[in-house]
């Protein structure tokens, strides 16, 4: 499966948005039910999101799509699960999970309503937003052994987090970045994705009329190893699939690696433009062409 770059969060209670969603380009699309829903409009957006999954049967689908669902400790996803499954969404967004029993838990709903709703068992990736209760971010080593088929990768969210420790700000006052138990949060999350093999998705960036900013924050963000981004406005989109896929400057710098080693098939070190390159950067060299393949690039 090829890692999603853009995730776009897509109210699931306005006709008027979920009308205009197969058009934004989304790799993904997360059809709410939690935060941008206020509850007396749940039942509403139970309605709408099950009626739009139907109208785009999987395999006919221009993104994937996607449900958030409510957490856990709200009694409330049981009746979500209920609302959409036979609808057949790609995957689910699990927020404020506390760690890997809470996807565990869902992943055991999944079954059976995969196997009421005739899709085949274990197709519903989940997406857990894994750093947004207080005890959730020393869970994020357990993930690696923790035997979750259906986890497609894990994000992470400081809005929730900030309130959670009654924080007034999550920005650093003297930077406008984040502050340091963020940074850290967002480090270890990074850190337990790829322990557990599956992909490091990073969270939204709040500013939607900053391009430029978003921009500069997806390619640190790639460069450090995350895979994707959440998108909160559909100008986002384009900016995030192209920072997440490889530029053509690291698609030719690739192919030359490639080539080089090819050249020189029983050296474990090749020398490029100066620099000595070892097996190492050959795999860094076959993972930018095989994404490039993948996007089409």
């Amino acid at each position: 499966m090829t890692a999603l770059r853009s995730f776009l969060f897509i109210p699931g209670d306005s006709e008027k948005k979920l009308g205009k969603a197969d058009a934004t380009g989304a790799d993904a699309l997360i059809l709410d039910l939690e935060d941008s829903v206020a509850p007396s409009r749940k039942a509403a957006a139970r309605e709408l999101i099950p009626s739009f999954l139907k109208q785009r049967p999987r395999g006919t689908r221009k993104s994937q799509l996607w449900v958030r669902v409510n957490p856990l400790d709200t009694d409330m996803t049981l009746t979500d699960l209920a609302a959409i499954m036979a609808g057949g969404p790609d995957g689910l967004m699990l927020p404020k999970v506390n760690g890997p029993d809470c996807v565990r838990i869902v992943s055991h709903y999944l079954d059976a309503f995969e196997i009421a709703a005739g899709l085949p068992l274990g197709s519903t990736k989940i997406l857990p937003v894994a750093t947004e209760t207080a005890p959730a971010p020393f869970t994020l080593g357990a993930y690696a052994d923790a035997g979750l088929k259906r986890l497609y990768g894990l994000t992470w969210g400081a809005e929730d987090l900030s309130s959670a420790i009654r924080a007034s700000t999550n920005l650093d006052p003297a930077t406008g970045q984040w502050a340091l138990t963020y940074k850290i949060v967002r480090s270890w999350m990074l850190l337990g994705a790829h322990a557990a093999g599956v992909e490091a998705v990073d969270t939204l960036y709040v500013d939607f009329r900053d391009p430029e900013g978003l921009r500069a924050s997806c390619r640190a963000a790639r460069a450090e190893g995350f895979s994707g981004r959440v998108a909160i406005h559909p100008a986002q989109v384009d900016i995030i699939n192209e920072s997440f896929a490889p530029s053509e400057e690291e698609i030719a710098f690739a192919r030359r690696v490639v080539d080089a080693f090819a050249a020189n098939p029983d050296a474990g070190t090749v020398g490029l433009d100066g620099k000595m390159l070892d097996i190492p950067h050959l795999k860094q060299a076959q993972g930018v062409l095989a994404l490039a393949q993948a996007y089409h690039r």
